[in-house]
């Protein structure tokens, strides 16, 4: 990891803490509860990105690869 993105690192981290406590047992946490959490942070705009949100970008860059 570079250390530019060790910021951004962090903060995503902290935004699933919001979501599962730190020391919580991945094994016990819902597969349910972890997509959730997964689409509210790809529906989420990142100032990182410009502000579109990471489901934005990865689907505009699928496209141009299949467009290629």
């Amino acid at each position: 990891m570079e250390p530019s993105e060790r910021g951004t690192n962090e903060r995503h981290n902290g935004m699933i803490r919001r979501f599962i406590s730190k020391g919580t047992e991945m094994r016990m946490v819902y597969r349910l509860h972890i997509k959730c959490v997964e689409n509210w942070m790809n529906q989420l705009p990142k100032k990182i990105l410009d502000y579109p949100t990471p489901r934005q970008v990865f689907q505009a860059e699928a496209a141009n690869l299949l467009a290629a």
